[in-house]
């Protein structure tokens, strides 16, 4: 596990009501996106609402319940991903992001009825951009 890597440095973008931070995979192999358990995305303490989280990848955007069954996205360790939520934030400031990850991982069994799953957390402070 990479947790230090989740976050691409440099990439909050704000709309004014939409805040989006690319992240990177923190497993050394690609995931189905049905791996892709959720995520959460807070920014200056302030979380965005669970329902608001929208994951693109490979150029699609999906919400955490279509990626359940999606077995046909992967995401790759050299690709980011994009995390966006419902954020009003100031363009032009210095911001702590966190981003938390839940992941699968399918080929790790631990029980009859359980894979290996991981929660990795990452938190940077960086500018953010108008979009």
């Amino acid at each position: 596990m990479i947790p230090d890597r989740i976050i691409e440095e440099g990439t909050l973008v704000t709309d004014g009501a939409r805040a989006r931070v690319e992240v990177r995979l923190p497993w050394y192999r690609a995931l189905p996106g049905s791996c892709i358990a959720g995520a959460t995305l807070s920014i200056d303490g302030a979380a965005a609402p669970a329902e608001s989280l929208r994951w693109e990848m490979n150029g699609r955007e999906y919400t955490f319940d279509e990626l359940r069954t999606n077995t046909e996205e992967w995401w790759f360790p050299t690709d980011s991903a994009v995390l966006s939520g419902d954020l009003d934030i100031a363009p032009d400031a210095e911001h702590e992001v966190t981003v938390g990850l839940t992941l699968y991982i399918p080929y790790i069994i631990i029980s009859d009825s359980e894979t290996l799953h991981i929660d990795e957390k990452n938190t940077k402070t960086m500018k953010a951009v108008a979009a």
